[in-house]
């Protein structure tokens, strides 16, 4: 017996023709998911699949629920596999990367609050540490956004001046660390202010403002400059 795929659905029920007909706000999320997966198993039709997919996450339940899904643990999804676990990934990325463009267009950072906006969905879901490093214009645009470190926060791995060169070369006025804290806890460790006071110290010294050090969790964030834990970092 051959899988389930939209095809043999009845005729009112097919969420592509649905789409057509009514537009995307007539489809459930399991019914768009089931539009980019195609086909189902042999028993279990393709938008009984892509609900099963959505409740897959014990905590985060629908299209939330996908962020936190990794391509391994999609697979081992009855009828899931690694092609529609791939498709699921890239459909993730897709979103966040639109995300993200949109955010950049003409983009001002001018307080904590923009900054954990501006990064909380790309990072909150990371199952790692990742740091980032901001480069400002003098009137807070962002000129560029850089990959300093996956995996850990580490002062062997993150240099302040490594930092201050790319500074240099594009010009830019100021600098704002971000990482996550994947526990979803953003208060920062020994590690984290020790980083901190190390790359604040060689921006002072070079005259490019050290604006803050953001760390972000689920739904919230830890900031040096608004906790004012900045002024007092060079020890």
């Amino acid at each position: 017996m051959k899988n389930f795929t939209i095809a043999d659905m009845a005729e009112n029920e097919k969420p592509i023709e649905k789409l057509i007909r009514y537009g995307t706000g007539s489809l459930s999320d399991a019914e768009l998911l089931a539009i980019l997966l195609r086909t189902g198993t042999k028993d279990m039709n393709v938008i009984s699949l892509s609900q099963l997919i959505l409740n897959a996450d014990p905590i985060h339940k629908g299209l939330r629920g996908l962020n936190y899904q990794s391509i391994e643990e999609l697979s081992k999804i009855p009828g899931v596999g690694n092609v529609k676990a791939a498709q699921i990934i890239a459909l993730t990325e897709i979103s966040k990367r639109m995300s993200s463009l949109e955010t950049e267009e003409k983009l001002i950072l001018s307080s904590p609050d923009s900054v954990a906006e501006y990064l909380m969905e790309e990072v909150r879901y990371l199952t790692k540490e990742k740091v980032y490093a901001l480069f400002m214009s003098a009137s807070g645009a962002l000129l560029k956004k850089k990959v300093l470190s996956e995996g850990t926060i580490n002062r062997s791995i993150i240099s302040p001046r490594d930092i201050l060169k790319e500074a240099f070369l594009i010009d830019a006025t100021a600098i704002v660390l971000v990482h996550n804290h994947p526990s979803g806890n953003p208060e920062p460790s020994e590690q984290d202010i020790l980083i901190t006071e190390s790359v604040k110290r060689v921006c002072d010294q070079a005259q490019i403002t050290f604006l803050d050090h953001i760390i972000i969790g689920d739904k919230t964030y830890y900031s040096f400059s608004k906790e004012k834990t900045l002024s007092n970092s060079n020890r």
